[in-house]
């Protein structure tokens, strides 16, 4: 098992109490941990806390620490903060925490391929379905735990309805996939979450590929999984 690389550094608060027990249990072989901005503008002091949390984390444990854009909405990222907030968080853990590092920055946009097929499999095992209800419509539904009157498309009428997505052939807002879960659920933001959205729009690192793009939920927990991300900070 492991030891922590800091001999100074004993778990003394929670955190680091669970990830020594994990460690001491065998449930991982090497802790992973992970720092990932959106980058849709600069860093602040919050993102500091958390950098020093998951690079400290894997310090201690010996682990790495992935720095990963959560990159899954075209229209409000930009290069420019990509390029500023990997520059800040190599200066802030220079001379401590740098070796720590889990290689080059990485994408959940480069998920994007994984995270449809992952999509296509839901709606095939009748998971998630395609809504043709508007934005203003889904969050009403929700709100008062109505069902879509779309929920329950056949499969096969749902897997070509995503196809054509992806393909382009619908308009931006004009179509959503939704997990299928339950309308009646106390928390509402589990009565059937939006998976899917069409934005005709460009992306700073896959170009004019996508025109379909996972919401945050769906993407940043798959890309954990993707990733072998053993605690998330």
């Amino acid at each position: 098992m492991p030891e922590p690389t800091d001999k100074h550094s004993v778990p003394t608060d929670f955190i680091r109490e669970i990830v020594a027990d994990d460690l001491h249990a065998g449930k991982y072989r090497q802790i992973v941990t992970r720092f990932p901005p959106e980058p849709n503008g600069y860093l602040h002091i919050g993102h500091a806390k958390s950098i020093c949390l998951n690079f400290g984390i894997a310090r201690e444990f010996g682990g790495i620490c992935n720095i990963r854009m959560d990159d899954t909405n075209p229209t409000k990222e930009e290069t420019e903060y990509v390029d500023s907030i990997i520059a800040d968080v190599r200066w802030l853990i220079d001379g401590w925490a740098d070796k720590h590092l889990g290689g080059t920055p990485l994408y959940a946009s480069d998920y994007f391929d994984k995270l449809y097929d992952y999509a296509v499999d839901l709606t095939r095992n009748a998971k998630a379905y395609v809504d043709d209800m508007t934005p203003e419509q889904t969050d009403e539904y929700r709100r008062i735990g109505k069902e879509s009157p779309f929920r329950n498309r056949p499969v096969e009428e749902n897997l070509d309805l995503l196809g054509r997505m992806k393909a382009g052939e619908f308009p931006d807002n004009s179509r959503t996939l939704r997990a299928k879960i339950d309308m009646q659920a106390p928390n509402i933001w589990l009565r059937d979450p939006v998976l899917y959205r069409i934005r005709h729009a460009s992306h700073h690192h896959t170009g004019s590929k996508w025109c379909i793009y996972p919401m945050y939920d769906w993407a940043h927990t798959l890309s954990d999984y993707i990733e072998g991300i053993t605690h998330s900070l």
